[in-house]
């Protein structure tokens, strides 16, 4: 399984914490420049995830909105 392919099998909520943890890393510094870019790119691995799922979750917001305004009567 690739990095993206298990990246994509995270839930929001983990990917967030991960994402969290990874720029709490690189905030505090003190990292080699390797470890450092590895931490980067895991993050917009992560990063992307979390945007995959928040875009799921806004489609289907989207179509529960639709749905409701569609069997509402007008006026």
């Amino acid at each position: 399984m690739s990095d993206e392919n298990a990246g994509a099998a995270l839930g929001y909520e983990a990917a967030r914490d991960e994402l969290v943890e990874v720029v709490r890393k690189l905030e505090a510094g003190g990292l080699s420049l390797e470890d450092s870019l590895a931490l980067w790119e895991r993050g917009e691995e992560l990063a992307k995830v979390c945007e995959k799922h928040l875009a799921g979750a806004r489609a289907r917001v989207e179509q529960a909105l639709a749905s409701v305004e569609q069997t509402e009567p007008n006026g």
